[in-house]
């Protein structure tokens, strides 16, 4: 008992050092605790997937009924901002200009082929971004279907017929990639604290030569990255409080799944983060030279590999075979799941266990790295 007893008086006094200078430090204060609140402001105010608004120009050579009511539904889609011009070159300026984002042709025998049932419009889109245009010819479909199946008379298209597709998006009914991006911004907070923040702890110690002086005190290795684990894990769930605080009350991200499991990956996860920051930091003594490796093999993955924004599926068969092997893949998923599509076991537990795995093997090698250099 004594032992054990002595054992947590060198764990707390140990932490308590590492809070306080924690709390002394500016730097590490700016990225717990401000670069997380810039960091869910920027992503969620500044970075969308959703195409709202399209401008597009109209060119009306029909200058018909027919071809006005047709314009009218564009301008009464939420998604389109229309720009009337008058001929084909004056919206390819504009295009070339980027004040529009595409164009939109009514040939002159508009009417009557419509009425023959072999109607004919042009949608013309900037393929500068791929996304974008793949986006915008699918919104044009919408009033261009709403309009035909309005005004569908006697030799109209076969198209303007009386079938009605009524679609349904699941998980994300409002069709806002804010509820995609918050779960994946938790990942990266908790990324930045739990692995940038921690590969400079050990490495510090050493620039500064106060490892010296912890040589010679019983304490143990384990003890030692104990203390240097609890107060950035208590900083790393701070910063996941402040991007649930903003899911919740910024963004109105839905919860669907338990709040308890929602803590549980995340505590999972920041142990991972956590493990790699004390890894990179055992082994690299230079703070500059730590911080830059755990960028590169941390926050980079989490950011581009992990789903968080793009699709892995589109990937490569090369890269998604290294995303594997990233943590963040699996963190992300597990964030998505939880928020929008609520306590599935078949996704969470598998991904919960190789998180687990995977934090369990990095603290465990840190461990062995660090009984090494402190003998």
């Amino acid at each position: 008992m004594n032992g054990w007893a002595a054992k947590l008086r060198r764990i707390r006094a140990l932490t308590v050092k590492e809070t306080r200078q924690i709390l002394r430090d500016p730097s590490s204060i700016a990225i717990g605790v401000v670069f997380p609140l810039m960091m869910i402001l920027l992503f969620g105010y500044g970075l969308s997937l959703d195409v709202t608004r399209v401008s597009v120009a109209v060119i009306d050579e029909d200058a018909s009924s027919d071809s006005s009511s047709l314009i009218g539904a564009f301008q009464l889609s939420p998604y389109f901002r229309v720009t009337l011009v008058h001929s084909m070159a004056e919206a390819n300026a504009l295009v070339r200009s980027r004040k529009v984002d595409g164009a939109l042709l009514i040939p002159s025998d508009f009417t009557r082929r419509w009425h023959l049932g072999e109607g004919e419009i042009q949608v013309l889109v900037d393929g500068t971004d791929p996304n974008q245009a793949r986006i915008m010819q699918g919104y044009a479909q919408g009033p261009i279907a709403q309009w035909g199946a309005t005004h569908a008379g006697p030799g109209a298209s076969p198209a303007a017929g009386p079938v009605v597709i009524v679609d349904r998006l699941w998980f994300n009914e409002s069709n806002d990639s804010h509820y995609f991006l918050v779960p994946g911004l938790i990942v990266l907070v908790m990324t930045i604290i739990g692995a940038f923040l921690t590969a400079m702890v050990i490495a510090r110690e050493w620039e500064r030569g106060t490892l010296e002086a912890l040589f010679v005190t019983p304490m143990r290795a384990g003890e030692f990255l104990l203390s240097k684990l609890i107060p950035y894990f208590g900083l790393g769930m701070i910063g996941f409080l402040l991007c649930l605080a903003a899911g919740e009350f910024l963004f109105h991200v839905p919860l669907r799944g338990s709040l308890l499991l929602l803590f549980l990956a995340s505590m999972v996860y920041l142990l991972v983060a956590l493990g790699v920051g004390l890894l990179v930091s055992t082994l690299v003594k230079s703070q500059f030279l730590a911080s830059q490796l755990a960028m590169t093999l941390t926050f980079l993955p989490a950011m581009m590999l992990s789903g968080f924004l793009y699709d892995l599926r589109s990937m490569p068969v090369f890269i998604q075979g290294i995303t594997y092997a990233l943590p963040a893949r699996y963190a992300v998923t597990l964030m998505q799941t939880i928020y929008l599509a609520g306590d599935v076991p078949g996704v969470i537990w598998p991904n919960l266990a190789i998180l687990a795995a995977m934090g369990a093997a990095l603290l465990a090698w840190t461990r062995i790295a660090t009984r090494k250099r402190l003998s």
